[in-house]
């Protein structure tokens, strides 16, 4: 890795050109890394809060409420929160639905620290769970687990996509994982390396990316799980500490 000075040079030079740099300085990373933390530290508040009879957008208000009051200087992004059947949206916006028992619900939200973002997934069940959603929660993990193990300098994106499809498909729900396995991220939430089955690119150390597999069903439920994650030559450096065994409050 280039010195700091030489690093900072070098961003300074890429952002008068207007480039981002997929691979970040140790300044980048830190501010990433204390975001992350910030999101680590909403979701644990989350836990205390939420409970059947509210509304997504109530959950949605407290997350967002509770990510200023840790100091992140905005959103990452529009914050997620759906519940029941909405779950089985990637990209669901928080609505009047309540929560209600036998809901999983689906919270993907990220802070920002001078100026780079967080961007955490995760999914929990409200009061008790059926089978299915069980295994598909299950699946979504062991993929998730899979995906993060596959990363490392040298491994192509494309690969730790397939890791993580190879897994849901043989589960029986690779018809319902729709979207790519994660992305770069930086003062923009996505940004490249793209992972997923069409990426030429190639991971490589002190890039942040995420791992964030997913099942959603027509018309029943979804699940992701999403962490942040530094690539390094001997695996990755989590960002994302909270739980992720299935929680069910």
């Amino acid at each position: 890795m280039m010195a700091a000075a030489e690093q900072e040079k070098a961003k300074a030079a890429e952002q008068e050109k207007g480039e981002t740099s997929m691979v970040k300085t140790e300044a980048e990373l830190l501010a990433i890394l204390e975001a992350e933390a910030m999101g680590d530290a909403c979701f644990d508040h989350i836990l205390g809060y939420i409970r059947p009879g509210m509304t997504e957008l109530q959950v949605a208000d407290e997350i967002e409420r509770t990510l200023k009051a840790l100091g992140s200087e905005g959103l990452a992004f529009p914050t997620i929160c759906v519940s029941g059947e909405n779950t089985n949206l990637p990209h669901g916006e928080p609505s009047e639905k309540v929560i209600e028992e036998g809901d999983l619900v689906t919270m993907d939200f990220g802070g920002i620290v001078r100026g780079y973002c967080g961007d955490m997934t995760r999914t929990i069940g409200i009061g008790h769970l059926g089978e299915e959603q069980r295994k598909v929660y299950d699946t979504v993990l062991r993929a998730q687990r899979a995906g993060l193990a596959a990363c490392r300098a040298g491994v192509s994106c494309f690969d730790v996509d397939k890791v993580c499809r190879d897994i849901i498909t043989e589960a029986g729900y690779g018809e319902y994982y729709i979207h790519g396995t994660g992305h770069g991220v930086g003062r923009e939430v996505h940004e490249a390396p793209t992972l997923n089955a069409k990426s030429k690119e190639v991971l490589e150390a002190y890039m942040p990316v995420t791992v964030e597999p997913g099942i959603y069903i027509p018309g029943k439920f979804g699940a992701r799980i999403e962490d942040l994650a530094i690539i390094t030559d001997f695996g990755i450096i989590n960002g994302t500490k909270s739980e992720k065994e299935l929680i069910i409050i």
